[in-house]
């Protein structure tokens, strides 16, 4: 929970094994928000969203923040703590290291350029192991090792 000036503001995260984040968690928060009396929420993933979910959000004070505006997001702070040019020192919190959690966003498929899910190998030598695998599976079998 956020607080500011009296104004409560909710924010759920979700890193899905699946790609997508569906109309039930938002739904969720929603119902959650209006049990605190908070005035808004943020829902954030590493994936995306389906399309009812961002229908649900429309027109609610509920804002949907998916991979690749999380990236964009982490990309401008990043700008933001870098020095001007020409400055002789670094401010303690420039300083600060910023977590890399764009390692977490889902990978795309090298073969279809779809996006890809965590899958756990049933059979083989790999029996167990998990995987990064196409989300158009049968049709693309694209897969690529989890680092």
């Amino acid at each position: 929970m956020l607080s500011k000036d009296g104004e409560k503001l909710l924010v759920q995260c979700k890193q899905w094994r699946a790609f997508r984040v569906g109309v039930p968690v938002v739904r969720e928060l929603y119902g959650v928000m209006a049990a605190q009396g908070a005035s808004g929420g943020i829902v954030v993933t590493s994936g995306r969203f389906t399309d009812e979910a961002q229908d649900f959000a429309q027109g609610r004070n509920v804002r949907l923040i998916d991979g690749p505006k999380l990236q964009a997001l982490l990309q401008q702070v990043r700008g933001a703590r870098r020095p001007a040019a020409g400055a002789g020192h670094r401010s303690d919190q420039s300083a600060m290291p910023v977590p890399d959690v764009t390692r977490n966003l889902i990978p795309a498929c090298p073969l279809c350029a779809k996006p890809m899910t965590r899958r756990v190998a049933r059979k083989g030598a790999n029996a167990r192991g998990t995987f990064w695998g196409c989300t158009g599976f049968p049709t693309c079998r694209g897969i690529k090792p989890i680092a």
